[in-house]
């Protein structure tokens, strides 16, 4: 499975959302970030486990989820972008200065991507804070140094994507993960909607 699951990390507003949304319109598949749902909940409701209050718990929040997605994500076909990995609780966690737990460590070793991860370096020109983006720009490429540590420790290779437009990175990314993604989205054109069976 882990030639097909390819994660974009980074620092925060680095356009790696806009990055896989667009991918989305070329028929590649994706799974969404954790973090910034996860933030979303915990607001709408006045949980504990938001990063200014509960850092552990936001952090076991994020493993919790990137697991499902992992899980989830084995029964589709072709290519899959994920928006962070689960490596990137490791990150979070180092940055924050608490210990990583076993049982992440051995979570990051069970579920593998694709050895090439792609890295959207932090990008001053396009970085805003918002309701659940807090970080600093200082703290935001300090988070892509995290990441890029974190993920060369355990075995994959960084691709940094270029500072372009959408449309450029997109190009980028699809070059460099074959054609199994082109190839699903013409057969998912090529055959009829369920509805026009029936």
């Amino acid at each position: 499975m882990s030639g097909k699951f390819h994660v974009i990390t980074g620092g925060p507003g680095s356009g790696k959302s806009s990055l896989i949304r667009a991918l989305a319109g070329h028929g590649i598949g994706h799974m969404p970030e954790a973090g910034r749902a996860i933030i979303q909940d915990q607001m709408a409701i006045d949980g504990p486990a938001l990063p200014w209050r509960n850092q552990k718990a936001f952090a076991e929040m994020m493993l919790a989820w990137d697991l499902r997605s992992y899980r989830e994500a084995q029964d589709r076909q072709g290519s899959i972008m994920f928006d962070r990995g689960i490596p990137d609780v490791i990150g979070y966690l180092t940055l924050c200065g608490i210990s990583v737990p076993d049982h992440l460590r051995r979570a990051a070793d069970l579920c593998r991507y694709d050895r090439l991860v792609f890295l959207a370096p932090h990008w001053p020109a396009i970085y805003r804070q918002d309701q659940e983006r807090h970080q600093s720009p200082g703290e935001a490429a300090a988070t892509c140094a995290v990441m890029r540590e974190v993920y060369r420790s355990l075995g994959y290779d960084l691709l940094p994507l270029p500072l372009g437009s959408v449309e450029e990175r997109v190009a980028f990314v699809k070059s460099r993960i074959g054609d199994t993604a082109t190839e699903t989205a013409n057969q998912a054109r090529a055959s009829p909607p369920i509805a026009a069976l029936l």
